[in-house]
């Protein structure tokens, strides 16, 4: 089994391909299959969210490119700026992870959350594509080294102010 414990650089030329969900690429420790079929185990940092183009260095040398899979998801598109907003807020209210692109929202296929943003007036369809949601905005920033995520630090920084 093929293991990896770190990141390579970012133009590293890769020799194996590693095609993930988005679910599994926010997974530290993972279990998987390398796209040619050999086991491949990963040992990551806590936190850290794998995206498609990312190279990984396996304790072999050979370097894995992450690559992101096709998703079922939810698509809604629109040229007013507004109720893509509109939507945005709602779904990131929720908690949902949300991929923003130029007239565009997607998050993963959910029938209550369809028929919110539809709610909202904008067209939603069903689509299967790769699906790259935005980070958020405290992604390395503000994290404790323990990887407890919104534990503690994020919280200590804004009480100080």
């Amino acid at each position: 089994m093929i293991v990896i414990e770190k990141r390579a650089a970012a133009g590293a030329p890769p020799t194996e391909k590693l095609l993930l969900p988005f679910e599994a690429r926010c997974k530290s420790r993972l279990r998987t299959q390398l796209l040619g079929g050999e086991e491949c185990g990963l040992f990551l940092a806590r936190g850290t969210v794998l995206r498609g183009g990312d190279r990984l260095e396996a304790s072999d040398g050979r370097i894995v490119e992450v690559a992101a899979a096709a998703e079922a998801l939810c698509e809604a598109v629109s040229d007013d700026a507004l109720l893509l907003l509109r939507a945005a807020y709602h779904l990131g209210n929720r908690h949902v992870a949300v991929e923003i692109q130029p007239g565009r929202l997607r998050f993963a296929r959910d029938a209550v959350l369809a028929a919110m943003v539809r709610g909202l007036g904008l067209p939603v369809q069903d689509v299967v594509a790769p699906f790259e949601p935005e980070s958020g905005a405290y992604a390395g920033h503000g994290h404790s080294a323990d990887g407890e995520g919104h534990g503690g630090r994020i919280h200590d920084h804004f009480m100080q102010r």
